[in-house]
């Protein structure tokens, strides 16, 4: 598949927590992440922190616009009180405790 997601674990908990509909789950960021815990195992956590390190590395010469391009349609940190860089390390944080 040509269009396959480089980040498909992070894919999936942006596009199915952080959608319009993200507040069946939450209304901040770490209630949504704590409802995603409950309903995934720690593998998932796992992948989804590695990613997060990848995306990161990846994109750092442009991380803000590639996170735009990639996930601004699902979330914008910054109503929260969230950069981009911050918003990556709160996910990765609350999924690593």
């Amino acid at each position: 598949m040509e269009n396959e997601s480089p980040y498909p674990n992070l894919d999936l908990l942006i596009h199915g927590y952080f959608n319009q509909d993200f507040d069946l789950w939450g209304d901040n960021v770490q209630e949504i992440i704590s409802c995603f815990k409950e309903e995934n195992d720690q593998t998932l956590h796992t992948l989804i922190t590695g990613e997060i390190d990848r995306f990161k590395r990846d994109h750092s010469a442009n991380l803000d616009e590639y996170f735009e391009e990639k996930y601004g349609f699902y979330v914008d940190p910054e109503p929260w009180g969230y950069t981009i860089a911050s918003f990556l390390d709160e996910l990765k944080r609350l999924l690593s405790e």
